[in-house]
């Protein structure tokens, strides 16, 4: 990044590691100097060095292509470092700053949860006591706190500890970083009271769900029989009805059975005599008019 001509780099180390800080100008490098807060450290000229602070105190060596390196770096050496390069005529040919950060690991993450009420409480805790407390007071280091549960995530920067309340049980993971390391908690978490409720209910709905199944059976099958019967009536009544009229037919066609002995007694029994109506002469034909033939005279012999 360049910044009025100047470019300006961040560079983030772990305490007690080394820390290369470069010079991005492109050629050789025939005079270089580091300076810090306006304090000169280390010069490189002529690929000769010269120390301007104590070395041992400094920890700190200029390589051949400029680069500043410093030795087991602790928190002190953060600040903002300044190279001047020069050409061999003396003009100057970059000017470079580097915005460097010495930070602690992160510590491992504690993840504490507790059941209040059927709801869920969990804290996440990343705490580390500066190693000098006499300068730092005593005072703990933040960084970035994140909690994931089971319906999301809850971030929170510059922070130590992060809490959550609600009522999902499940597996949770704390995650604690800054820009030189991560690390990272995880653990499962179950309320019995939560999962009872859940329990309970999911029972209930069960039951609920097996009684409307049974109905709903019980219903299909009565109905389906029914109509079952219905079909098997309809067939019979159809089946019925020409057996009938065989049956009407093959009577009809017998010849009449021979009279039992009460039928015989029946028929010899003389009626009771009937009253005779006088009968009327029944109406002679009248005798068929013919012509009479006409007499014609006799002749004599």
């Amino acid at each position: 990044m360049d910044v009025g001509g100047i470019s300006t780099s961040w560079i983030y180390k772990a305490v007690n590691e080394t820390a290369l800080l470069s010079i991005t100008a492109p050629g050789n490098i025939y005079e270089a100097t580091w300076t810090r807060g306006g304090q000169r450290l280390v010069q490189i000229k002529d690929n000769k060095t010269k120390h301007f602070v104590n070395k041992e105190q400094c920890r700190c060596a200029i390589l051949r292509n400029g680069t500043l390196q410093i030795q087991r770096v602790e928190k002190v050496d953060s600040g903002n470092y300044t190279v001047m390069v020069y050409q061999k005529d003396g003009k100057l040919k970059a000017e470079e700053n580097v915005i460097f950060f010495v930070q602690e690991p992160v510590p491992q993450p504690v993840l504490i949860a507790e059941c209040r009420n059927k709801s869920v409480s969990v804290k996440c805790e990343a705490k580390q006591k500066a190693k000098n407390e006499a300068k730092e007071k005593g005072k703990d280091e933040a960084f970035t706190i994140e909690l994931t549960q089971p319906n999301g995530k809850k971030i929170q920067k510059n922070a130590t500890v992060l809490e959550w309340h609600g009522w999902n049980s499940g597996t949770f993971r704390c995650v604690a970083k800054n820009q030189v390391s991560e690390k990272m908690t995880e653990k499962a978490i179950k309320c019995s009271g939560k999962m009872d409720f859940y329990l309970i209910l999911g029972i209930a709905g069960g039951a609920v769900f097996f009684v409307i199944f049974v109905i709903c059976l019980i219903y299909c099958i009565r109905r389906k029989k029914t109509k079952r019967n219905e079909v098997y009536e309809e067939e019979r009544v159809m089946q019925t009805l020409p057996m009938d009229r065989e049956n009407g037919m093959r009577e009809l066609s017998q010849p009449p059975s021979r009279p039992t002995p009460k039928q015989l007694r029946v028929q010899q029994r003389p009626l009771p005599p009937q009253p005779q109506e006088p009968q009327q002469p029944r109406p002679q034909p009248r005798p068929r008019t013919q012509p009479r033939t006409p007499n014609l005279p006799r002749q004599r012999p």
